[in-house]
This record gives C-alpha cells, structure tokens and sequence, in this order.
C-alpha cells in the first residue's frame, strides 16, 4: 500500500513538513510507502472554470506549465491521501489551494475514482486558525467519499520558525496518532474489499437553487 503527502508550504523543511513526516514515520513502520510531494514551491496557477477537463475527461487540467497534471494520477494511484498546510490568515495556503481545486475538479470528472481511500489533514500554525484550515482539507477528502482517520485531538502542530513543532510534545502525539490509525484504516479497508461487497456508485444528483 502506498501514502502520497502534498506538502503546501514553501519550506522544504519547515514545520508543514515535519507534521508530515511525523505520520508519515508511523506509516512507514506498518511497511506503507509514503512519497511526500513538494507543491508550495511551485507557481501554481488556480482553476479558471474553463470546463476544458469536463468536456475532455482526459484526468488532465488544459494548464500544463506546472506539475499538477503530474500530480493526479499519483492520487489515483495511492491508497491514501494526505495534506499539509500551514495556515495563512485562517486558512490553507494559496498555492495547495490552487493545485486542489484544479486536481478536485479533474477528478471529479470520473466519479467513484477515489472512494474509500483514506484521506487526513495536517496543518502547521502559529497560534490560531489551525481547526479552520483543517476544516477546508476536510472538505476535499469529504466529497470524493474518502474515509477519514481519527487521532486524540485535531491534527493541528504548534511553531513559527522552522523546527519549533518539535517542541510541541501534544501535537507531536497528535501526529503519531494519526500515523497509527491511518495505517490501521488502511489495512482495514483493504481486507474489506475483499470479503464485503462495495455500494454501487450513486448517479451524482446537481440541484441549482435558482431557476
């Protein structure tokens, strides 16, 4: 089974990542490949509703000047999903933004693709915010039907320069927690499509509230 991590800050090694890797590290003890994916060096440019995808449904964006086309297939291709952010005025940042909602859109085109792959959410801050931002993750993992793992409290790490989170011993449990759970999920899942039968897929129903 295999982890693929989008990393949104710019930091190579800031604190984004070492939440990261703190799950990823109990991941890798229950034999989990994890690949930790760099996105917030990138310029990442955001969906401009061009519907381009919809119509083509080629699993690609029509922008192929950054790594977002080389991105979605390594979602398709995993068996969880997990996103890192820091937090940016209550939020996550831009550029995880940007890559989600073009991604999202181009998965969306092929619906069940992703349905009970584990997704989870961690995010870096300072102070506050931390639980908005990871309510925005959630939203992402919530509408493909990915199934998400709990810990012992929400999976947000405490620090402002790079390498204070690992001074933050409850958001270091935090993490691991996760890490544990999301792999035991996993193998969950896994041994359950073998014995349980998987729901049909539901015809997706759009409502517009103005006519």
């Amino acid at each position: 089974m295999k982890v693929v991590a989008f990393n949104g800050s710019p930091k190579n090694d800031g604190n984004t990542y070492r939440a990261l890797r703190m799950v990823t590290d109990e991941l890798e003890k229950q034999d989990i490949c994890v690949e930790i994916v760099q996105v917030g060096k990138h310029v990442i440019r955001g969906c401009v509703a061009c519907n381009w995808c919809a119509r083509n449904k080629q699993d690609r964006c029509v922008f192929d000047e950054d790594p977002v086309n080389e991105w979605i297939p390594k979602i398709r291709e995993a068996d969880g999903i997990l996103l890192g952010s820091p937090v940016y005025f209550s939020g996550i940042n831009g550029t995880l933004k940007a890559f989600l909602d073009r991604a999202g859109y181009v998965l969306s085109q092929h619906p069940g693709g992703l349905r009970y792959k584990v997704g989870a959410g961690v995010v870096a801050v300072r102070r506050s915010g931390g639980v908005a931002a990871l309510d925005q993750l959630k939203h992402y993992i919530d509408y493909f039907e990915m199934i998400s793992p709990a810990s012992n409290y929400w999976s947000a790490i405490h620090g402002m320069t790079s390498g204070e989170v690992e001074y933050d011993a409850e958001g270091g449990q935090i993490m691991q927690v996760l890490g544990r759970n999301m792999a035991w999920l996993m193998k969950v899942i896994d041994y359950g499509k073998e014995v349980i039968e998987l729901p049909a897929i539901e015809p997706k129903v759009m409502t517009n509230f103005i006519r």
